[in-house]
């Protein structure tokens, strides 16, 4: 991978990550369409530690003043704070997607990764999309949010697991679905996301970084992680306002679009949906795929 190529990626990431289109689709699909050679797992977890950095820094009032009220309610501090229900929300959403994380790994690294999973998933959530904008009554804020909040929004993030679906897509419809302002839906989705991106990214890079160096990704990592960043908080800032004026109903007609190409592309035989098949084929072999007529 040279620098270039780690900078598209950079950039997809980032772009992708917090608008609910799905960044794992969209990373997925980048060496379909360029004819690249497919980047390790790895690779595409680590860089979106540059999208949560981003996360972190907009909102890091937000992120420290509940960090600080949630640990300080065991030590005699206040426990029924906006800051103590805010830390405990994003707790009990991160436990429970961990869990199912584990549970599903096998599945989540091997049939998920079915270009037939990420196509259908792309047009099911964009429907789900459009009912929970319809359904919203828009009548919480971020202020009333609670524990059960946690565990429900925690499921929805759950979703977010089958490649395709996104988890800001899962994440916003599933606070819309909890009556919660399109405001507070994103910024709900943004705070419950650090947690368990940070840590797969974490794991991923401790894991993986003797890997990484031998095959010399090491300096592509850190050129995507930075591109993934820049983007990402221009993504955040951009989107916070959008959807506020317009909410999620923009995003659905790309997404069903999207979908409906993929699942032409495999249908007609142009693209491999088979992920291990898939990586054992030569970049010219996928970019053939991809500019017949």
């Amino acid at each position: 991978m040279d620098i270039i190529q780690a900078i598209v990626y950079g950039v997809v990431e980032g772009a992708t990550e917090f608008i609910p289109v799905s960044s794992t689709a969209h990373l997925y699909l980048v060496p379909y369409v360029f004819g690249w050679e497919k980047p390790p797992t790895e690779f595409t977890a680590i860089i979106q530690l540059g999208a949560i950095l981003a996360v972190v820094l907009y909102f890091w009032k937000d992120l420290s003043s509940a960090a600080t009220a949630w640990v300080k309610s065991f030590f005699g501090g206040p426990k029924d704070t906006i800051e103590v229900k805010t830390g405990w929300a994003v707790v009990i959403a991160t436990m429970i997607i961990s869990v199912v994380g584990l549970a599903l790994h096998n599945y989540i690294e091997g049939p998920f990764r079915s270009l037939w999973v990420i196509g259908s998933s792309l047009i099911v959530m964009g429907l789900v999309m459009i009912i929970a904008e319809k359904r919203a009554s828009l009548s919480r804020t971020s202020e009333s949010v609670g524990r059960r909040d946690g565990i429900i929004i925690g499921l929805w993030q759950c979703v977010a697991l089958i490649p395709g679906m996104s988890r800001s897509g899962s994440t916003i419809s599933g606070a819309l679905f909890s009556g919660f302002d399109r405001a507070s839906a994103a910024r709900l989705s943004f705070l419950m996301s650090v947690p368990a991106i940070a840590l797969a990214g974490a794991y991923e890079g401790i894991k993986e970084i003797k890997h990484l160096k031998e095959a010399n990704l090491v300096a592509p990592t850190l050129v995507a992680t930075v591109a993934s960043f820049v983007v990402g908080y221009a993504c955040i800032r951009w989107l916070m306002n959008f959807l506020q004026r317009k909410g999620v109903v923009p995003f659905v007609g790309y997404r069903v679009a999207l979908g409906i190409f993929v699942l032409v592309m495999c249908a007609t035989g142009r693209w491999n949906p088979n992920p291990e098949m898939e990586s054992t084929a030569t970049p010219s072999t996928v970019a053939a795929t991809t500019s017949g007529n």
